[in-house]
């Protein structure tokens, strides 16, 4: 918001347990002086949406009164677990941001996301990478490693593939096609019907894109148009995972919402008897279906519970 009307909109007052409980604190968001300089169809205009958010949630007019602001769990949507340095349980492999599972909880406010990438990345990854390589002396890998020998020509084999079909279909149309498909059938809420739907047509897709891609471009310089072709290969190969197991999960839970599994509230109906694990599908092939491995979780003091925003 400009910043005369943040300072304005930003007057706001500390109420011990009002609205949180006994122990609680709320900070009020008033719109009074602002409304007052630049008049409430200015306010309305630039943030109708959220207040009639806010105030289909807690039943009152934020035009008005108030609003309440106060910490609460928000999501939480996994993460790699992390030491100290934001090193994970592999040697020398690194995980910042919300890849990470630091900061996620009932401390994590809006724009959190932005800041723990800020804050990984700014303050404290350029600390602790360098420790770990100035105290870290791997051993040297010849280029007729067995290994190094045999990923050089897997690049150079796919390469040569996505160049040399030559078919009539841009990348960025693929690209397009399959986030469509996405955005239909497996975005913010899921069905069965429609995740079936998805892994049926994503093997189609991918036949038609091996068989009709066309990059331009050359192999022995930067492509962008390459590199492009090769991500939507990979986007369709992982959203296919991400539909199978979405498929898998017969529950609504944190990002994942299926249709068929909701309150009379319309909140989402968890299954935490069955579905409390943590998921990892191994690769097989592309013409093989995935091996789910799961590893329970166990809990000891916080017990998983229904979330409501009522």
């Amino acid at each position: 918001m400009p910043r005369d009307v943040a300072s304005r909109a930003a007057k706001a007052v500390c109420d011990e347990g009002r609205g949180v409980g006994e122990s609680g604190r709320a900070v009020y968001l008033d719109f009074t002086d602002a409304i007052a300089h630049h008049g409430e169809d200015y306010i309305r205009d630039k943030y109708s949406n959220l207040f009639e958010m806010y105030e289909r949630i807690t039943a009152e007019n934020p035009y008005v009164t108030p609003m309440r602001i106060y910490p609460a769990l928000h999501y939480t949507m996994g993460g790699l677990w992390v030491d100290y340095n934001l090193m994970s349980n592999i040697p020398g492999l690194f995980v910042l941001g919300e890849a990470n599972f630091s900061d996620h909880g009932a401390n994590r406010l809006g724009a959190s996301a932005l800041m723990q990438g800020l804050a990984d990345g700014y303050f404290m990854i350029s600390y602790t990478l360098g420790d770990y390589l100035r105290n870290t002396s791997p051993e040297p890998v010849a280029a007729e490693h067995p290994e190094f020998t045999e990923s050089v020509k897997g690049v150079k084999d796919y390469t040569h593939r996505l160049l040399s079909v030559k078919g009539k279909k841009t990348v960025m149309e693929f690209h397009r096609q399959l986030g469509l498909m996405f955005w239909e059938m497996a975005g913010m809420s899921r069905t069965e019907k429609g995740l079936k739907e998805l892994l049926q047509k994503i093997p189609e897709l991918r036949k038609e894109f091996w068989e009709n891609i066309y990059v331009p471009g050359v192999g022995e310089e930067l492509n962008k148009n390459l590199e492009f072709a090769g991500r939507v290969a990979d986007y369709m190969e992982l959203g296919e995972l991400i539909a199978l197991d979405a498929l898998n999960r017969n529950e609504s839970c944190g990002a994942h919402f299926r249709g068929e599994y909701q309150t009379s509230d319309h909140e989402a109906r968890r299954d935490d008897k069955h579905y409390s694990y943590v998921a990892a599908w191994e690769f097989q092939r592309t013409d093989q279906a995935p091996v789910l491995h799961k590893e329970q979780h166990e809990f000891e003091y916080v017990k998983p519970s229904q979330r409501s925003y009522k």
